[in-house]
């Protein structure tokens, strides 16, 4: 598994970012803030096969903004939104709906938009996943994955159009 790093010192434009809020920063002890971060790449390490070492890439801080207070709500959301679109979970129904799980369900917030975006990352991993079991067959015939393809293509096309065969 490859690791992240993140090098200690960000970039001068980072830096004259942070600046007009070092005080602030200071004066709340175990203050929390939010930001907008640009990483950049500054190195990779590739260890040899038969090494016992994981790869590794570092990224230092190249741009960064702190939201002042009334731009904080937004970028919270923001952070909400991605954190959801990362985590969405469910299973396809044997009808081929996407049944997004409990947890799921919870940080949408009831949103249209969180559900509709929770629901395609779920239906797509579905859909990756059965296209790697596809993969991995040893001895499909070329009619056998055709027929696994045509499985794919309409299974993908119901979730982008929300609709099953026959709907």
């Amino acid at each position: 598994m490859t690791v992240l790093k993140i090098q200690g010192k960000p970039s001068t434009a980072a830096q004259q970012a942070l600046e007009p809020h070092i005080a602030r920063l200071y004066a709340r002890s175990g203050v929390r803030v939010m930001a907008v971060v640009e990483l950049a790449h500054v190195e990779r390490t590739e260890p040899a096969a038969d090494a016992d070492k994981d790869a590794s890439v570092t990224m230092r801080i190249a741009h960064l903004e702190l939201p002042n207070t009334d731009q904080e709500g937004a970028v919270r959301e923001l952070q909400r939104a991605l954190y959801l679109q990362r985590t969405a979970t469910g299973k396809l129904t044997e009808d081929g709906d996407v049944e997004l799980s409990e947890s799921t369900i919870k940080r949408t917030g009831g949103l249209v938009q969180a559900i509709e975006v929770a629901r395609l990352v779920a239906g797509a991993r579905h859909w990756s996943d059965y296209i790697r079991r596809v993969v991995s067959l040893d001895k499909a015939t070329p009619t056998e994955l055709r027929h696994e393809l045509d499985t794919i293509a309409d299974g993908l096309a119901a979730l982008v159009s929300g609709q099953r065969d026959g709907d």
